[in-house]
């Protein structure tokens, strides 16, 4: 496993944050990373190595429970551990904020964060069918199924 630091990121994060999340297909804009950067019941978690930030989370404080509404590692820093870190800091964020429970969504195309979520203690509740626009932009590409999950915390 790579060792990775892990804190809250402030605006001052906001350029490393984007270009990191510019990373994968779909992601967030600017404008959505710095509103949830300014939002007092977000919180943005960062994975940094070596001084490089490779991952993030955005977590958000709802009554009684949290969402974890976006999770990232660096396609080149996969496969290290550095999720698992990053999905514990915002089980230990949300403690914090006194949730009793923690729910997600994720395509159901993404076995490996459904396998890291299931070992955190994760369970289905549930599937948006066709919820999720496809990756590709082929012209015959399906819609894709959210599966929806929650841990106590």
């Amino acid at each position: 496993m790579t060792e990775g630091e892990v804190r809250c990121l402030s605006l001052g994060d906001l350029e490393r944050l984007v270009a990191l999340e510019r990373q994968q297909p779909r992601h967030w804009s600017a404008g959505q990373l710095q509103a949830a950067l300014q939002d007092r019941d977000c919180c943005v978690l960062g994975i940094a190595v070596e001084e490089a930030l490779v991952g993030h989370a955005v977590v958000a404080r709802l009554p009684f429970e949290a969402e974890l509404q976006a999770m990232l590692v660096a396609p080149t820093m996969r496969r290290r551990g550095l999720a698992a870190v990053l999905l514990e800091a915002v089980v230990e964020q949300c403690r914090r904020w006194g949730g009793e429970r923690l729910l997600l969504e994720v395509r159901a195309g993404n076995v490996a964060a459904i396998a890291l979520y299931r070992r955190a203690g994760f369970s289905e509740d549930g599937r948006r069918r066709g919820y999720y626009p496809p990756l590709n932009e082929a012209a015959d590409a399906a819609r894709e199924d959210a599966i929806l999950m929650s841990r106590r915390l």
